[in-house]
């Protein structure tokens, strides 16, 4: 239907959805260290807010065959100023899949050494969280009273409270 960039519009049936182009997929990265979790606030156009989510990025998008774990590691540092010494692939996932083809690699980062203040590459003006996993729960909801979106990805972070009622 339409095609731009990175992403396509397509239909299929009466099925509409969005896909990435020539086959880009992302990376979100799970990057805890001593006890707490690093985390991004960055605006997203989509939602016309500030969002709460796990540091990601998009696999190959400059460099065609890249690994996922060379993208994670290179985009944990530039997101968060953080450079791990592994990175641990955890699994292939899907986030909204009624609307969205895309899927990403969840991967887990250890071994973390702070090598800059991170913020991201020009223009995404990336705020980075680091925050102490018991303090997530109060965090997040600090974060909504301030009319902030919590990404999905959230949700594991989340899960043991949520479940415990």
């Amino acid at each position: 239907m339409w095609q731009g960039r990175f992403i396509a519009a397509k239909r299929e049936g009466k099925w509409e959805y969005v896909s990435r182009t020539r086959g880009i997929r992302a990376a979100v990265i799970l990057a805890i260290d001593e006890g707490h979790v690093l985390l991004v606030e960055q605006y997203r156009v989509p939602l016309k807010r500030q969002c709460i989510e796990l540091p990601a990025g998009l696999i190959g998008d400059d460099s065609e065959g890249e690994a996922d774990d060379s993208a994670a590691a290179r985009e944990l540092e530039e997101e968060t100023g953080y450079r791990p010494a592994r990175i641990e692939t955890i699994g292939e996932f899907s986030s909204s899949p009624g609307m969205v083809s895309e899927t990403f690699t969840l991967v887990r980062a250890h071994g973390l050494t702070k090598v800059h203040d991170g913020g991201g590459v020009d223009g995404e003006n990336i705020i980075v969280h680091r925050v102490a996993l018991a303090e997530v729960p109060a965090f997040v909801e600090r974060q909504r009273a301030q009319g902030k979106m919590i990404d999905v990805r959230i949700l594991l972070l989340l899960a043991g409270t949520i479940l415990a009622g």
